[in-house]
């Protein structure tokens, strides 16, 4: 079998193939077997890559004097067998909702490894977390933080805390991700003295353990420079809530954001690159101002789940324009990957099942939702197309199944997971019979 031409298609994630049918490989399974098999649209995980990432990110911070945590950042794609399978490998979650709690300690994973954020906890929320004793509760605002102090008074019970902060740092990304700069619904404000405000708070509160901060500065970030403002900016700060009132810094948790490939006009660093550079601009820093080493925890999420995943359509009408475009729909769209109208997020993808062939056409991917803007890709170079064939689009890993929808009360896809030539059913696909078991049947009676 044949690896992928990347000078052809250099945005192509490098764990596929190409079996001797010109069928697209995903772990060692033909694609379209499992079209065949599990009907479109489809989520395709190979899990050997999110492995393998994982393995990445613990590698690349390895080196650091103190302890480090990576925590999966679960927004990006959550399920019973993935946090399975995360809790085999020594790492950290990142939960934002009760819901992800939930299925999270139902799967195994170790409460004491697990992060609660959120701007918006629910009260029940926080009971929840508390009475799973999990690792840290990230705060992020007074609200939060007075409801966390009554419940741990109540309870007797000790809290570990982050302290979000929202430093005043902008990443280099789309204005709806980014989530750092003052501006924000997350965190507490640095320029205006909210954040130091909350730390003394929690300094002085008896059932709260405040063991440090916590800031992120966007998502799809393609360089380092980012980090190292928002490391030195809180160091600095530290210095001075350390003189005021005693505030030790023991763990400084510098987000996620770490960019992916998605087309050839990406290009995020190695993972081994943006750890250096977080690395050294702590220990820069904190010997410029005289502090004890933090531990260093980060969340990937995107990062380790974007390019193991990929979605298969089934492709069904065309409409051409003339000397304007040709359109091509497939199976799904929005309510499975609503990225493209959301954040105007850009894709590719092949012909699953004639991935060599002549590439001499240029279309425009549709979804089936009755929207308009419901278009996957707007120009995406192809063989001779036609109905019934299988396009796969790469990189759906992330903020795909985790942000679908009904709408057209259309069921949401299967996830699958691949590794070793071996498939297996992660989340069954929706029916329609499903969509009953919510409703109530209502009858007039005159």
């Amino acid at each position: 079998m044949d690896q992928f031409n990347h000078q052809q298609f250099p945005e192509f994630p490098g764990n596929m193939r190409i079996n001797d049918k010109n069928h697209l490989e995903i772990g060692g399974v033909d694609t379209i077997s499992l079209a065949e098999k599990y009907a479109t649209p489809l989520y395709v995980y190979d899990t050997g890559l999110i492995k393998s990432r994982l393995n990445e990110f613990k590698d690349a911070f390895s080196s650091y004097e103190k302890a480090t945590q990576v925590a999966y950042a679960s927004k990006a794609f959550s399920s019973l067998a993935l946090y399975e399978l995360l809790a085999k490998e020594s790492i950290s979650l990142d939960v934002v909702s009760g819901g992800e709690l939930f299925l999270a300690i139902k799967a195994g994973f170790p409460a004491s490894k697990i992060h609660f954020h959120g701007n918006n906890k629910s009260h029940h929320e926080l009971v929840e977390a508390l009475n799973a004793d999990i690792g840290c509760i990230v705060v992020d605002n007074f609200t939060e933080l007075d409801m966390i102090n009554q419940l741990t008074t109540l309870h007797q019970k000790q809290m570990k805390v982050l302290i979000r902060i929202t430093p005043g740092v902008e990443a280099h990304t789309h204005e709806y991700i980014t989530t750092g700069q003052e501006d924000s619904k997350f965190g507490f404000d640095l320029a205006s003295g909210q954040a130091k405000e909350a730390i003394e708070l929690a300094q002085s509160l008896k059932y709260i353990d405040l063991i440090g901060l916590h800031a992120h500065i966007g998502s799809q970030i393609f360089e380092t420079v980012g980090y190292e403002v928002v490391i030195e900016r809180l160091l600095q700060h530290t210095v001075d809530w350390k003189k005021q009132f005693g505030f030790d810094l023991k763990v400084l948790n510098v987000g996620g954001g770490f960019g992916i490939r998605y087309t050839k006009e990406d290009a995020p660093l190695p993972i081994k690159d943006y750890a250096m550079s977080i690395m050294n601009s702590v220990r820069k820093q904190a010997d410029n101002f005289e502090l004890e080493l933090p531990e260093i925890w980060v969340e990937p999420g995107r990062s380790i789940v974007g390019e193991a995943g990929t979605t298969l359509y089934t492709v069904g009408t065309q409409k051409m324009i003339p000397n304007v475009r040709k359109y091509v729909s497939v199976d799904g769209g929005m309510a499975d990957n609503i990225r493209p109208a959301l954040y105007d997020a850009k894709y590719t993808g092949v012909l699953a099942n004639k991935v060599y062939a002549k590439y001499d056409s240029t279309v425009s991917i549709a979804g089936k939702a009755c929207e308009s803007g419901d278009m996957l890709i707007w120009d995406l170079d192809l063989p001779e197309i036609e109905q019934g064939d299988y396009l796969a689009v790469l990189s759906t890993g992330a903020y795909g199944y985790s942000m679908a929808s009904n709408y057209n009360r259309l069921p949401r896809p299967a996830v699958v997971f691949v590794e070793d030539g071996i498939d297996f059913l992660a989340i069954r696909r929706e029916t329609y019979e499903d969509f009953l078991n919510l409703e109530q049947s209502f009858e007039i009676k005159c």
